[in-house]
């Protein structure tokens, strides 16, 4: 198991947003984890990447407790994630913030006295993580002129320059159109063939249902079902607590 999750708990305040939610994630997969609004889905990606701290449980990547690292160390460690709102540089080109992203798995530094060299590498893995995700194009572009569907793909091209073992994908088909939530779902089948893990919180129930391996659901902050995107189109629970909402 690459990623696990065991009996994690949060509150704030009175309210218990997670209430021992415990799920894996293989190697090279893609995981979607779906629920109502205010299930706890990003609260768990926060924890995850080490926004927050859990109350109670832990986290384990590749077999090591990360739960308390800062979100720059678990980052350096393999775990990438984007947002639900894109956060880019608005005022500075395509190019340039892939390659401010290149500086996320920068280690100390050792990693500060072959400039030249490093900028070159960094280069390089910029150019090519713009051909791979269509933005090579609209490299020379100012952020803030290009639309919402070329923002969501610059995102994940700015956490693949960071060479992640695992991507936290945070509603990425949101606000984007069919042409371009196809082309999104071509692009995450394409990095996990890389050999990266996804794990996907999404809105889009046909992206989740047409990509995943597995799904887990949370409703009021507990897990309620986990299964093949098969199992969860046709779980009494899921039906009854998200689906059959017409969410």
């Amino acid at each position: 198991m690459l990623l696990q999750t065991r009996d994690v708990t949060m509150s704030f305040g009175g309210l218990k947003a997670l209430n021992k939610v415990s799920l894996g994630i293989e190697p090279e997969s893609i995981k979607g984890l779906i629920g109502p609004n205010g299930s706890g889905k990003t609260t768990l990606f926060n924890i995850i990447s080490g926004f927050y701290i859990p109350a109670e449980g832990e986290i384990l990547f590749d077999g090591k407790v990360i739960s308390g690292e800062s979100p720059h160390a678990i980052a350096r460690m393999g775990i990438a994630r984007t947002f639900q709102g894109t956060r880019v540089l608005e005022k500075r080109s395509v190019l340039e913030n892939v390659m401010v992203a290149c500086y996320c798995s920068r280690k100390g530094l050792v990693s500060y006295m072959f400039m030249p060299v490093r900028e070159r590498e960094d280069r390089r893995d910029t150019e090519e993580i713009l051909r791979m995700v269509g933005l090579w194009e609209f490299r020379h572009e100012i952020v803030s002129n290009i639309p919402v569907g070329l923002r969501h793909l610059l995102e994940i091209g700015r956490v693949m320059v960071t060479k992640p073992k695992m991507i936290l994908l945070d509603e990425p088909s949101a606000g984007l159109n069919q042409t371009e939530v196809s082309h999104e779902m071509a692009l995450i089948r394409e990095i996990r063939e890389k050999g990266i893990s996804i794990f996907i919180v999404e809105h889009n129930m046909k992206v989740i249902m047409d990509i995943c391996d597995s799904i887990s659901v949370l409703d009021m902050g507990s897990k309620i079902a986990e299964g093949t995107p098969s199992e969860i189109r046709n779980n009494p629970k899921v039906i009854e607590s998200y689906l059959g909402r017409g969410d």
